[in-house]
């Protein structure tokens, strides 16, 4: 392979004042029919010019945004220096997901928010570079397991294969434990496989990443729901586990309340998106199970999930996809890029628009439109952003096929139902010390959207880390 050459040193004022690196990208109109990944990633050459941008300042304040701990500074100098090696090393010691993380985490509310030089000019593109390691690596074969220490004889479960039971079991793997991670559905990879759709991350790059850690000897187990198959109290005392973490996220959708909801052609995202992520209706009919009805529609919600869910929609073969939100375009929750992304593919932005009710053919049940009201922005609320507040006499119907409401979601309650000794907030979320990610039951951890309530990718996994490391103290000292 050859070796890369170094780019030219720049001075502080040349650094501040070079933009970032564009990616290159799908044309929009050609990608709005297609699954196939939307931005194409940095090469070597781009990689290590913006990486040589970093100012290698004395306090890196990007760290403090990085909820895992990253070594941002030390893995920016190695790229800059053609050294991918050393920064896939530096990388995995605390992030063993970097080609996943580097697609899907909000870097541009957290370790790019702190860059100094996003000051007085564009921060350095730290979520571009993680993923430009994390593919170079899998991409070269060059990929290095990471170390284990001698086995200790502890027995850990892990409950949920997400990113927060991914990275805890990755972290809890390391110190010499025996891993081994219980997953409801019939592959691993929780929220990052049904949850996010191929063109925004490749199942691929998921098989990679948990096939390294399989290869540092954590067992995963599939089609396991704890809570049916095996109670925690059951895993503790019968199976003979050491240590519990808690890692089921958020799977219980929410939904309107208003009438007409139960209606066919009406979805909560989780279904959507699970029907065509993990179960395959983008490759109908090679896998039978389609998604009905999809000549106009409409995705109720402006995060993430939402964008996710239109974009879909596009793909499979929408004649229109609108969002429907309450607030104004610059309340939306969803990622600056998601919503780019959306606009150029044509999703279109219903704005300042609320769902009032969902109309049905009498004779066949199947949705016909949705009723909305006009919305106009008040005080801002608890959130921050300005209140919604009803114009009226302002209702109005979108003629439509099919509705998907991705207003958010609530925890599993399984497991909290069935471990009567686990405190739970009313909100049913896992109470835990936040610190040690330890709850009311000795022996059991937890941390993720289980704890948290649905939030982000690295949230979660910053939680399987502090998760992990009360854990293995637990183990070793024997102290709760």
């Amino acid at each position: 392979m050859t070796q890369p050459t170094p780019p030219p040193k720049r001075t502080a004022k040349e650094k501040i004042g070079t933009p970032r690196p564009p990616m290159r990208e799908q044309p929009p109109l050609e990608r709005a029919r297609n699954f196939l990944e939307v931005p194409f990633g940095y090469g070597p050459e781009q990689a290590m010019v913006e990486a040589e941008r970093c100012l290698a300042c004395g306090k890196p304040h990007c760290m403090e945004g990085c909820p895992v701990g990253n070594d941002i500074p030390t893995f920016l100098r190695q790229i800059a220096e053609g050294n991918f090696a050393g920064a896939a090393r530096t990388m995995k010691e605390t992030n063993l997901l970097p080609a996943i993380c580097g697609r899907v985490c909000p870097q541009e509310t957290q370790c790019e928010a702190l860059c100094v030089i996003g000051k007085r000019g564009e921060p350095i593109a730290i979520g571009r570079l993680e993923r430009f390691i994390g593919d170079w690596e899998r991409e070269s074969g060059a990929v290095e397991v990471p170390e284990c220490a001698a086995p200790t004889g502890r027995k850990v479960a892990i409950i949920g294969s997400g990113p927060a039971g991914l990275t805890c079991a990755a972290d809890v793997a390391r110190a010499g434990h025996r891993v081994v991670v219980y997953e409801a559905l019939q592959k691993p990879g929780g929220v990052l496989r049904y949850g996010i759709p191929e063109f925004r991350l490749p199942k691929a790059i998921i098989d990679a990443e948990l096939t390294l850690l399989e290869r540092m000897g954590v067992e995963i187990r599939c089609n396991e729901v704890i809570g049916m198959t095996d109670t925690i109290d059951e895993l503790l005392v019968e199976e003979g586990y050491d240590a519990v973490f808690v890692a089921t996220g958020a799977g219980l959708p929410w939904f309107l309340g208003i009438p007409g909801e139960n209606a066919l052609g009406v979805y909560s995202a989780n279904e959507f998106l699970t029907r065509t992520n993990l179960m395959g209706a983008w490759r109908f009919p090679e896998y039978d199970t389609p998604v009905q009805r999809l000549n106009v529609v409409a995705t109720i919600g402006g995060g993430n999930v939402a964008m996710d869910a239109a974009r879909t929609a596009l793909r499979l073969g929408a004649e229109r996809s609108l969002i429907v939100y309450r607030r104004g375009l610059d309340e939306l929750p969803a990622r600056a890029e998601e919503v780019h992304h959306a606009q150029e593919e044509g999703v279109e932005f219903h704005l300042l628009t609320n769902p009032v009710e969902i109309l049905s053919d009498a004779r066949t049940g199947w949705v016909q439109a949705l009723r909305c009201q006009r919305m106009e922005l008040g005080e801002p609320d608890a959130s921050g952003r300005r209140r919604p507040s009803p114009v009226p006499d302002s209702e109005f119907d979108l003629a439509l096929g099919t509705v998907i409401i991705a207003i958010g979601n609530a925890p599993n309650p399984l497991i909290p139902r069935t471990t009567p000794d686990l405190d739970v907030s009313r909100k049913g979320q896992i109470v835990v010390d936040q610190e040690s990610m330890k709850s009311s039951k000795r022996g059991v951890f937890a941390g993720g959207d289980i704890v948290r309530g649905a939030a982000t990718v690295i949230l979660a996994m910053g939680d399987g880390r502090r998760a992990a490391a009360s854990i293995n103290e637990y183990l070793e000292s024997g102290k709760w």
